[in-house]
């Protein structure tokens, strides 16, 4: 640990006040970035909405083999910009998008030692990173946040895999926790979060100490030659909605390197490990069912999990040179395209941990038609890890296959740069079998599935330990967002709630549009996504059974709202005519809906085609 930057620095720079040397403030219309230069050399960074502080003075810079750039530093240039771009993506809470920031680049020095930091503000946010010429390591980082004190806080543990449940703290302890973060700041919110992650860097943790929230990084010496541009280090505000319906991480990335996106197509996944494990996954004749099934409500995939390439005989776990002698995987493909279901598969990082594993193996697949794959064990963000996934995502789409990362790192804004990144586990979801609870449900719209698609893999109907009723159950096909939406119900359970899979086999997995009508990090969420001209709401809440109000707002004229929700005897399906204002919907414990909207017009019963 560098002890100069985890103590003296941010102590020095959260209680004692200085007098200022040099300030700059960088808006965008929105919330105002304020960058100061003591009068020792010492950067920092505050914002401030709505004439209130959303975060503290907070340090900036980092150090190096070759230099300490957090103290000392002298202002050689500054320099101004506005960005603004417009671009498409394949997945997420809006599939067209136009970002406008405002950036402003500062030119420091100490010796003959450089960095630049460059600041952007948005609308809905502002945010920094570093730049540094020449070679050499990073060893650490004095970048933190000094959220203001008495501010609620929704947490997740730091752990390698991202799997560990947003807790409610009202003050949170010393440990290190992961990003996503989000904060309730006196009438704003404050989400941080990391965009424009690749090889060239490391990944990160919020370590909580002295107030603030100190960027840690997973390894101890980050590499660099021929300059280093680092991740953005974001800050997401406003109130409630703005934060959740912001898609600033992903307009910080990079622009796409796929040039034809046509192969790339997000939609609904029938999903079975969780209807029966490995030995389903190693049966050809059950997965035919599967794909059965799919065909009848024209789902266009199903995914084969964990199992389908051991080794019969030996039971090796494992990728071998056998594998496509015994495998039915070309059976199955050919089996789907038949009925118009595409087929995923499996597999494990280690047996593709290496670029010769790689170009065989994904071209095998492709050989046979495979649609996509579910990568898993990644379990890193160290610089070696990351470099895996720049190499592993060019490999895919030289393949043409879409992936979906599973034990790995959160989206991003991979998505923008690599559009067939479908979706990322980095979840704590429905395949845990303890500590899920509906209020780590009610928190990850405004969490983990804030920044990007998140394999939660919901309507596991069938187990019996899940904490939702089956019609919040049921929301979470529209409140969790998802390219691959992996739905994890077995063909038994869906066919006892035929009102499920009504509305199962009209939801899209991909929006044109995404608002938050209602919600409480925690407690309550109701989102509204939009595909065509039709409005799909899931509503879910944490605790006792109350009445929900949805605002219909985005609704003009008339309209039939179908609302699908717990009944005494399983699912019901309740049709609305509605012009506006708010409808009052009574959910259970636990519970939720699930509804579709369409323009109305005399005679029309149903929104289902």
């Amino acid at each position: 640990m560098n002890w100069f930057l985890s103590g003296t620095l941010l102590a020095g720079l959260l209680t004692t006040p200085t007098t200022p040397a040099d300030t700059w403030t960088i808006t965008a219309g929105g919330p105002a970035a304020t960058v100061h230069l003591d009068d020792q050399g010492r950067p920092s960074v505050a914002v401030e909405r709505d004439g209130a502080a959303v975060l503290d003075p907070s340090p900036l810079g980092v150090v190096t083999e070759q230099a300490d750039l957090t103290t000392g530093l002298r202002l050689t240039g500054r320099s101004s910009r506005v960005v603004v771009e417009k671009y498409a993506t394949t997945a997420g809470k809006r599939l067209n998008r136009m970002s406008v920031m405002r950036e402003t680049r500062f030119r420091f020095a100490r010796g003959d030692a450089r960095l630049d930091l460059v600041v952007r503000a948005a609308r809905d946010g502002v945010a920094y990173r570093y730049e540094l010429p020449g070679a050499g390591a990073v060893v650490s980082e004095a970048s933190a946040f000094a959220v203001p004190g008495g501010s609620t806080a929704w947490l997740a543990g730091h752990r390698r895999d991202y799997e560990n449940p947003f807790i409610q703290y009202a003050d949170v302890p010393a440990a290190e926790y992961q990003m996503p973060a989000l904060f309730e700041v006196g009438r704003s919110y404050l989400l941080l979060a990391e965009s424009a992650l690749d090889g060239s860097y490391t990944g990160p943790r919020l370590v909580r100490e002295q107030g603030a929230y100190r960027i840690g990084l997973w390894d101890a010496r980050v590499p660099y030659d021929g300059g280093l541009t680092t991740p953005w280090r974001v800050v997401i505000t406003g109130d409630l909605a703005t934060v959740t319906e912001s898609t600033l991480v992903d307009d910080l990335a990079p622009g796409s390197e796929i040039a034809d996106t046509s192969w790339i197509k997000p939609g609904k996944v029938l999903w079975s490990w969780l209807a029966g494990g490995r030995p389903v996954q190693q049966s050809l004749e059950r997965q035919q069912e599967f794909v059965d099934y799919a065909a009848r409500h024209r789902w266009p995939y199903v995914l084969v999990d964990a199992g389908w390439y051991d080794d019969p005989v030996t039971g090796e776990r494992a990728w071998t040179d056998r594998t496509p002698e015994f495998t039915w995987i070309p059976q199955l493909v050919e089996y789907g395209k038949a009925r118009g279901v595409g087929v995923m598969v499996w597999l494990r990082f280690s047996d593709f941990d290496t670029r010769d594993k790689r170009v065989q193996r994904f071209g095998l697949l492709r050989q046979w038609g495979v649609k996509g794959v579910k990568l898993d064990f990644i379990d890193s963000e160290a610089q070696e890890r990351l470099r895996w996934y720049d190499e592993t995502l060019r490999d895919l789409a030289d393949n043409r296959l879409m992936v979906n990362f599973h034990g790995s790192t959160v989206p991003k804004g991979i998505n923008r740069t690599w559009p067939h990144v479908m979706t990322m586990e980095g979840v704590h979801g429905a395949e845990k079998s303890s500590n899920l609870t509906t209020s780590h449900l009610a928190a990850l719209p405004y969490t983990r599935n804030q920044i990007g698609s998140m394999d939660y893999t919901p309507m596991a109907f069938q187990r019996s330990g899940r904490p939702t009723s089956d019609a919040h159950e049921l929301a979470l096909s529209v409140l969790f967002e998802s390219g691959l939406q992996n739905l994890a119900g077995s063909l038994d359970a869906y066919r006892a709630r035929p009102e499920a899979e009504r509305f199962l086999d009209q939801v899209p997995a991909a929006w044109e549009e995404t608002r938050l009508l209602s919600g409480r990090p925690a407690d309550h969420t109701v989102l509204a996504r939009r595909s065509g001209d039709r409005w799909f709401i899931g509503a879910g809440v944490s605790g006792a059974a109350r009445t929900l109000d949805v605002p219909l707002s985005m609704l003009p004229g008339r309209w039939l709202v179908e609302v699908t929700r717990d009944g005494a005897g399983g699912l019901v399906r309740e049709p609305h005519v509605v012009r506006g204002g708010t409808l009052a919907v009574d959910v259970a414990a636990e519970g939720g809906f699930a509804a579709v909207a369409c323009p109305w017009k005399p005679g029309l019963t149903t929104c289902a085609r």
